[in-house]
């Protein structure tokens, strides 16, 4: 590695056969990344005709403006075979060529790791099977570097054969060790002249606030050098910030790349929330992660919990299938059967995702062999979720509502059904043991999937019996990841000393779309108590004391009233704030519920980041959250005075939401981090960064908490001016199209 030498290998190319236009021309190109970041040019083969039989192929070198010693050991090398054609298709590029003008349409891409997991620099040959060019990729980038490096196990698929150059070493070559890197960032160290600690000392203050700008902040040339050189100074007054400081390093040098391993040897341990996203994709050397993961040794089970499924997401940015995190999660599930069973599950659930099936299953192989004793309950949620997709199968082929719903008492009768059905700890929270399946209290819901309402006696005779809704055909894991941030967001604000009474009820995905979502007692969708209280279903949403005289049905003394209404009044602020921070879209009085207790909650998540449904190019949905005027006359105790938005009531609510948006606003890092780790998952509407923009803009990421406050104030009052007629008349449609009243 010390003779400066450029990477360099030759590519070949087969296998695309019968998908190309006959006389189009298909190219190569390959890059090296970094964390999802180019550390040199891209460099691509010529132009390839298609021949006559349909076949296309290349033998050429490709030689990189890197020297090798540069290459950091993360580095992963990222291939893409575009078409250049007349015509576009899919995701396709306009180009101009000889006065031409063409598009390039990409087909397949496939990416590597230069250093092998022994850390040793490849040479040789190797053959890599491709993926297809996916629709949900990013635009405008043709490279995928965020993508795996797991070879397609479809063999059938395009292949790309590379040979590595030898550099004429009759040896092996490996990346240095530790200690060798710390020696060379040592003399590195000593013999580039330190800034003076005056000019930090000056500048830091400004230098700080460049670093707590989001990750998505582009920093100058000059501020990175500044940054990167005012390195000790944050050790020591702002450790906090490390993930900023390392966004400026320039990991195609070697000099650089090496005073990272040195300088977090003695940098202090992350709060958990600046070490989770130090396991983000854009954060790809191994010492980095490392040193996130032992951030994390300290963190409760309680809060190993709620960031479980980031941290299993960012499984998918390890490189090698032993790593320090994947240790660290089976450690923490063999010591906590909860955390195991929740870490099974979400392992499980993606086990038909090609390029993570083999550390999935390996993850989970290691799990059930570490933990004998966890193996007969998880045997036995298996055995009952296969039980009951074969029920759900034959209630789904009748056609009529009535007719599924006989056939699923009568299936649930079955011998073998009560028997599977029977003594098995909920899927949904381990704790909860389902003693027996009460088949004529379960029922098919009213719905395009036909989810079926399950009904278990709870094995602790004091507790209420446990409901479950199994639902197949839908992929719940973005409800259930938006779960988890109102979750997130419940133990931000009760840390704060604020309890806002959010309901975030259990949900879990099982295997490809298939899940449980728990039923919340003693709950009624707005739409069905507005058809309760209205003469008209057509009218139901324009009556503003329905849902205050249904509340006060279920709380008949004045003092359960009072409560009833403070409940519905701290989980409406709580509610309004967070489905407007998310974006969460869809809300209509279906997706709304209310207790009878007062606490209000929403439900079905399955569009968020401001996905607003349209109909008929029409969008219905223009509000930054819903609060309505039937709302607003629950929160005012039922004045009918014309100013009733103005009565002390309303106003402690106003400042309930302010209070609650400035918490989140404080902790908006944290809600980013969290985002950007679950690009990874797959969601049709978190798959690039440019969904996150959503999120930077409710959060309002880079103004001051003032300023973020009178932000929030300025959507609020839209929100009140805006649902009064807007919101109302959209119910109003959505209660007259669907009767959903069960």
């Amino acid at each position: 590695m010390a003779t400066p030498r450029p990477a360099s290998l030759r590519v070949a190319s087969r296998g695309l056969a019968g998908e190309r236009e006959l006389g189009n021309s298909v190219v190569i190109q390959g890059g090296i990344f970094h964390g999802g970041k180019a550390i040199c040019e891209s460099q691509k083969t010529k132009e390839v005709v298609v021949s006559s039989e349909g076949e296309v192929s290349w033998d050429q070198q490709l030689e990189f403006p890197i020297k090798v010693y540069n290459i950091p050991r993360m580095a992963k090398l990222c291939f893409v075979i575009y078409e250049v054609s007349k015509t576009a298709r899919g995701k396709s590029r306009r180009v101009k060529q000889s006065n031409k003008e063409l598009y390039i349409n990409p087909l397949a891409w496939t990416n590597t790791m230069i250093f092998d997991y022994k850390e040793r620099l490849r040479t040789g040959g190797i053959t890599l099977y491709m993926w297809t060019y996916a629709k949900d990729m990013q635009s405008g980038d043709l490279l995928h570097p965020l993508g795996t490096v797991v070879s397609n196990p479809d063999t059938s698929s395009a292949a790309l054969t590379l040979t590595f150059s030898d550099y004429n070493c009759d040896f092996l070559i490996f990346f240095p060790t530790q200690t060798v890197i710390k020696a060379h960032a040592e003399q590195v160290e000593s013999r580039s002249a330190p800034d003076s600690i005056d000019t930090i000392n000056k500048d830091f203050e400004a230098l700080k606030s460049v670093a707590e700008k989001d990750l998505m902040y582009e920093v100058h040339e000059q501020d990175r050098k500044s940054l990167w050189a005012a390195r000790n100074h944050f050790r020591k007054y702002a450790p906090e910030l490390l993930p900023k400081l390392l966004v400026c390093v320039e990991w195609g040098e070697r000099d650089e790349a090496a005073s990272v391993a040195l300088m977090l040897d003695t940098w202090p341990l992350l709060p958990v929330e600046s070490a989770l996203e130090l396991l983000d994709y854009a954060y790809a050397d191994s010492t980095v992660r490392s040193f996130a993961v032992k951030c994390l040794d300290s963190i409760s089970d309680e809060d190993l919990s709620l960031y479980l499924l980031q941290l299993v997401q960012a499984l998918k940015h390890e490189p090698y299938l032993m790593c320090d995190l994947a240790v660290f999660l089976l450690n923490r599930a063999l010591d906590n059967m909860k955390i195991g069973h929740f870490l099974f599950w979400h392992l499980r659930s993606e086990m038909h995702v090609a390029f993570v099936s083999i550390r999935f299953g390996l993850l989970l192989e290691a799990y059930c062999r570490g933990c004998q004793e966890h193996m007969p309950d998880l045997k036995r949620q298996i055995n009952c979720l296969d039980k009951l997709k074969w029920v759900s199968k034959h209630v789904c082929e009748k056609k009529e509502i009535s007719k599924a719903r006989s056939a699923l008492t009568d299936h649930l009768l079955e011998k073998h059904c009560l028997d599977a059905l029977s003594n098995f700890a909920s899927p949904l929270d381990p704790s909860y043991i389902c003693q027996e399946i009460r088949p004529k209290l379960c029922r098919v819901m009213d719905s395009k999937m036909r989810p079926l309402l399950l009904e278990f006696e709870n094995d602790d005779r004091s507790g209420s019996d446990i409901c479950i809704i199994l639902k197949i055909g839908d992929d719940l894991r973005q409800d259930m990841f938006t779960l988890q941030m109102l979750k997130i967001m419940d133990r931000l604000w009760k840390k704060a000393g604020y309890d806002f009474r959010l309901n975030p009820y259990g949900c879990i995905s099982m295997e490809y779309k298939v899940g449980m979502i728990e039923v919340v007692q003693d709950a009624e969708t707005i739409a069905n108590i507005q058809k309760e209280k209205a003469k008209f279903t057509a009218t139901s949403a324009f009556y503003k004391w329905s849902l205050f005289n249904w509340l006060r049905d279920h709380n008949s003394s004045e003092a359960s009233l009072d409560k009833a209404i403070k409940e519905f009044t701290m989980s409406c602020a709580g509610y309004c704030v967070a489905t407007y921070v998310l974006g969460i879209a869809d809300r209509h009085p279906d997706n709304i519920m209310l207790k009878k207790s007062g606490q209000l909650f929403h439900i079905d998540f399955g569009h968020i980041l401001g996905h607003f449904k349209e109909k008929f190019g029409f969008r219905r949905e223009r509000v930054p959250f819903v609060l309505t005027h039937d709302f607003i006359y629950i929160i005012n105790k039922g004045q009918n005075s014309k100013g009733s938005k103005e009565a002390p009531e309303f106003e402690a609510f106003r400042e309930y939401c302010e209070t609650a948006f400035k918490i989140l606003h404080r902790h908006r890092h944290l809600f980013l981090s969290l985002f950007s780790m679950m690009i990874s998952t797959g969601l049709p509407e978190l798959n690039t960064e440019k969904d996150l923009q959503y999120l930077r803009d409710t959060l309002v990421l880079d103004l001051p908490e003032d300023k973020a406050v009178e932000h929030f104030k300025q959507k609020f009052n839209e929100a009140i001016s805006t649902s009064k007629t807007w919101t109302t008349i959209n119910w109003a449609l959505h209660n007259f199209d669907k009767n959903n009243k069960q």
